[in-house]
């Protein structure tokens, strides 16, 4: 039996995981604990169909558990309110793989728990390694966690590699190229938070839908890539393929290139950071060959999409860099978000931010918490004083 803690498990990743485990065998697949935040019903439902119920299930917004009916909760599971809370679940012994899918710098402790504790870390939370990259990375050599990505493109890049002992010459990231593809950088200046939410391909929360509108989540993930798997920035390019079928691709030095493909569903992914090394039967659909297929790729314009470029130079730089733009753009999506902003006003206020912080090479855990706060805090400053 292999016990899973789900941490977010009311996100689009959550509870995608969470059908991933309805179909594995169940005398081998427990849900030993799960987390929710705000969407507590949701959450209740979700407990309600699983069989046993959880040892140990985690609510995060205090405000929101006050409001949820107790006896919602089964009565053999415990029920934890709180940030440390969360941590525990991700540190319980008895847990074997954390799936860490909260969304943002909040998911930030707990992954850094599950990887000190030595447990498989299915990471679906990108801005762990984009924050505190050097940190997890520590924690990892000296436990012996796994760290399997969950993201589509860094499970296809780990999938890919594995078809030779060689290093990879070249990562190549690809990228549906979100709702603004085709806009011109005047359209987009006046993009509604509607256009920017409605992703042409795939089907996810806020948050991340505009971090694919601006392609901040290509940037993030060209960081993430680097942590994962110790390339550096420049062996890294990016790729539009709208149909988002092909993952990623790998190139070796002969020249061979391989690339995993498959429908775009998260849940492949999901279950093989799971599964790993094997693999299983998939709810995720699979592709059509009884049906033409057109794929497309085209170069990413680092013009039109100025968070590619970011993304690289933080990606080099390293450090406290990471903390920073992620910090700033969360602030800055979520302003957006509100319509405080515009939508072309995310990406310079990152890199605002990053200009005007004092860069370390080999920050502490505490410095790169302290200059998430500073960078929050600038963004909405400078939207207060309309100075972007």
């Amino acid at each position: 039996m292999r016990n899973v803690a789900v941490l977010g498990a009311t996100g689009s990743i959550g509870t995608a995981t969470l059908d991933v485990l309805a179909n594995l065998p169940a005398q081998q697949w427990r849900v030993w604990g799960l987390s929710g935040h705000a969407k507590l019903s949701q959450l209740a439902d979700s407990v309600a169909k699983l069989t046993p119920a959880p040892e140990l299930i985690v609510t995060s917004s205090a405000k929101a558990a006050a409001e949820l009916d107790a006896d919602r909760w089964p009565s053999s599971s415990r029920v934890r309110v709180g940030a440390e809370a969360l941590v525990e679940l991700a540190a319980d012994p008895a847990v074997d793989i954390v799936v860490a899918a909260i969304v943002g710098r909040a998911g930030l402790e707990s992954t850094l728990a599950a990887v000190g504790s030595g447990k498989r870390v299915a990471l679906a939370n990108k801005e762990t390694l984009v924050v505190a990259g050097p940190v997890v990375k520590q924690q990892q050599v000296a436990s012996g966690a796994e760290l399997l990505p969950v993201d589509s493109e860094h499970s296809a890049i780990f999938q890919c590699l594995q078809a030779s002992q060689t290093p990879a010459q070249r990562i190549i990231l690809t990228s549906s190229g979100g709702p603004f593809r085709t806009w011109t950088a005047d359209q987009m200046r006046e993009a509604s938070v509607e256009e920017a939410l409605a992703h042409p391909t795939w089907q996810m929360g806020p948050k991340i839908s505009v971090d694919s509108a601006t392609m901040m989540n290509k940037a993030l993930e060209i960081i993430e890539a680097c942590w994962l798997f110790d390339v550096p920035a420049e062996s890294i390019e990016v790729m539009i393929h709208p149909q988002s079928v092909i993952h990623s691709m790998v190139e070796f030095i002969d020249g061979s290139v391989i690339a995993q493909l498959s429908p775009p569903d998260m849940r492949l992914p999901i279950q093989y950071a799971l599964t790993y090394p094997e693999r299983s039967v998939c709810p995720a659909p699979r592709l059509d060959c009884g049906q033409r297929m057109d794929w497309t790729l085209e170069p990413a314009d680092r013009e039109r999409f100025p968070a590619l470029a970011l993304g690289f130079e933080v990606a080099a730089a390293g450090g406290t860099a990471g903390a920073v733009v992620n910090a700033a753009n969360e602030a800055a999506v979520g302003l957006f978000l509100d319509r405080k902003i515009r939508f072309t006003d995310i990406v310079p206020a990152c890199r605002r931010a990053l200009e005007q912080h004092q860069h370390e090479r080999h920050p502490t855990l505490q410095r790169l918490i302290e200059l998430d706060q500073w960078a929050r805090a600038e963004v909405q400053r400078w939207h207060c004083g309309a100075n972007f």
